[in-house]
């Protein structure tokens, strides 16, 4: 796998499955989590602290939802890297399960800037590395199926899948290389993870712009 790698996504057992396919394989990588802020809040529980992890993750601050922040956190992840190679993007939100009359203002709030905004700014940003850098790989890993009673959560994935699927078909025009994995599944976060890398470290990956589903 490529050296320059950055890994983002939402703080969840998913992202946690991904971030354990990183460490067994990399010497360094930039992590940067989108923490929940739902009204709802729960934290995934990180892969277990040992003395490698610590060696290996470069964390990075992530104001999601500001396009400036998450400019600076690519340029960022490139200085401490060297470059970006590839970026991996794990969106999986957090469920906020209640009838939609009961729904927050603040968590639509939540919804709109960490969980819409920020998936598009973050793709603007890349895009404009990997043509300046001649090359990249761009992965957007993701989960399609939700709960019925998660109006949040729902619209959350449906906005990244709409993108990726935008990505997957205009990335080969724009210089560099991009990949989409998908899962209807549930409690499969290390088997879908294993899955990504699977394909991610096969030789002979040549689909550019394919959706692989799980």
């Amino acid at each position: 796998m490529s050296k320059g790698i950055l890994v983002a996504g939402n703080d969840s057992a998913l992202l946690v499955a991904v971030e354990t396919e990183i460490v067994r394989r990399m010497e360094r990588y930039v992590f940067a989590a989108i923490p929940n802020r739902f009204s709802t809040a729960a934290t995934a529980k990180s892969p277990a602290a040992n003395d490698y992890l610590e060696k290996v993750r470069i964390p990075l601050a992530w104001n999601a939802g500001s396009s400036i922040a998450t400019r600076a956190l690519v340029r960022d992840a490139g200085n401490r890297l060297g470059r970006i190679d590839r970026a991996i993007l794990v969106c999986s939100p957090p469920a906020v399960g209640c009838r939609v009359a009961d729904i927050k203002p603040v968590d639509v709030e939540v919804l709109a800037s960490d969980c819409v905004k920020s998936w598009f700014f973050l793709v603007m940003e890349l895009a404009a590395v990997f043509r300046a850098n001649g090359g990249g790989l761009l992965a957007m890993v993701f989960r399609e199926e939700r709960c019925a009673a998660d109006a949040l959560g729902s619209a959350a994935a449906a906005s990244f899948r709409s993108l990726a699927t935008r990505v997957l078909s205009s990335a080969s025009g724009e210089g560099y290389s991009a990949n989409g994995f998908s899962t209807d599944k549930v409690g499969n976060d290390a088997a879908f993870a294993a899955f990504v890398f699977k394909k991610l470290d096969s030789e002979r990956r040549r689909a550019d712009g394919r959706l692989y589903r799980y």
